[in-house]
């Protein structure tokens, strides 16, 4: 069991732990809040820290929001509705998290993300050919995708065209083409 951080009593010394925590990695306000309240036992002092760190723009969840879903997007190949359930249990407000969602919309082409998570996934199966794939490998890489945050519908498209890449009759899919 995690053993809790030594209490801070100054607001300079929580200020200045709050800076190295930020040095670490970004923070939502709400993750700040909760660093700061477990790190001091007054709330007054954690509130002024945090108002400060606002106020001199270290803490922002509109840029948090934005850099989390770039971030996300480019290094774990995430999905959209995975961004936004992370960003909603960071506490980010959702206004931030859609405006980052459409802003990581027109930057990023998620068809070509869902196939390269096929690719991936095939290949850590050990799978040569796509369209001998069997209806639970089928599932499988269906619920990989789900999980990792993409549409079921662009899914969908995508693992029909990979299964059937002759084919060019898709259904409702086929706006996604």
């Amino acid at each position: 069991m995690a053993r809790k951080p030594r209490v801070i009593s100054t607001e300079a010394e929580l200020y200045a732990a709050a800076i190295g925590a930020l040095a670490r990695r970004a923070h939502s306000v709400r993750e700040m809040r909760q660093y700061l309240e477990r790190r001091s036992d007054d709330r007054a002092m954690a509130a002024t820290v945090l108002s400060r760190l606002r106020a001199e723009g270290l803490v922002d969840d509109a840029r948090y929001a934005r850099q989390f879903a770039r971030d996300r997007s480019s290094n774990r190949r995430q999905g959209s509705f995975r961004i936004g359930r992370e960003l909603r249990a960071r506490g980010v407000a959702d206004t931030h998290i859609q405006a980052a969602l459409e802003e990581l919309a027109a930057q990023v082409d998620e068809p070509a993300m869902i196939r390269r998570r096929i690719e991936v996934w095939l290949r850590r199966n050990s799978i040569a050919d796509p369209s001998a794939l069997d209806r639970a490998q089928t599932a499988s890489l269906y619920q990989n995708l789900l999980r990792a945050g993409f549409p079921g519908d662009r899914i969908r498209a995508e693992l029909r065209r990979l299964v059937h890449p002759s084919s060019q009759v898709l259904d409702h899919d086929s706006e996604y083409e």
